[in-house]
This record gives C-alpha cells, structure tokens and sequence, in this order.
C-alpha cells in the first residue's frame, strides 16, 4: 500500500496532494515550488536564487526519506519560458556532481501555481 511522505523542512502542499508517495521502493516526489518552509514567502528574485530553492525543498524532502540525489531516476522540470533553461540547468546540474544525471524531461508551459517560473518533480528509488 502507498505510503504518504511528510516533512516540514520542505512547504506544505497548496492543494490536494502530497508532498512524496511510497509506492515500494519507489519515491514519487511531487513537483515542488520555490517556497520557502521556514517564511512560506516565494522566493523569485531571479531564477537562479528561485531555482536553488526548489533544489532544497527537493533535497528535504528525499532527505526525510533517507535518499539523495544519487537516488533519483526521473526527473521532470517545468519553466515558465525556455529563456531560463541555461540558469535553470546550472543549478540543477551542481545537485549531481558525480557524473550521475538522471532521466528527465524539461518542458516550458503556459503557466505555473503562483505565477512562478520554475516547478521541478522527481522520482527515486531506495535500494
């Protein structure tokens, strides 16, 4: 049976949904937002500083899992506009230093919750 995956180092979920599900030994992280846990503020000064926060609510939440991102298989990141996918792809890329990436697909759309420029969602696997 899937199990429900909670921390509050990563923000709450803003609809009907859950940050992470178990579903064996495979973790689907839903997409997370640059929120802020600790003000609940967004953060999107620029995308650089936006998307770094979206990396740590991520890392939080694979970490209340006993994961890292050596971890995660899939990845799907969505932008407000393709203009941002070199700033956006530099900091994700600085998460997977050992010359593991995982699959992923990254796509631009028409919109995002809280106007915001940039939603990432992973998937891992626990061995």
């Amino acid at each position: 049976m899937p199990q429900i995956l909670f921390t509050d180092l990563a923000p709450a979920p803003i609809g009907p949904y859950s940050q992470a599900v178990w579903a064996g030994n495979m973790l689907f992280i839903s997409g997370q937002i640059a929120i802020d846990p600790k003000s609940n503020h967004l953060v999107t000064d620029n995308i650089i500083d936006e998307t770094e926060q979206v990396m740590k609510n991520l890392q939080a939440i694979l970490a209340e899992a006993g994961l890292t991102f050596d971890d995660v298989v899939k990845t799907g990141i969505f932008l407000r506009t393709m203009d941002n996918f070199v700033a956006v792809n530099g900091v994700y890329g600085a998460y997977f230093p050992n010359g593991y990436a995982p699959a992923r697909e990254t796509v631009a759309v028409a919109g995002l919750p809280k106007n915001v420029n940039v939603e990432i969602s992973m998937v891992a696997y626990r061995q």
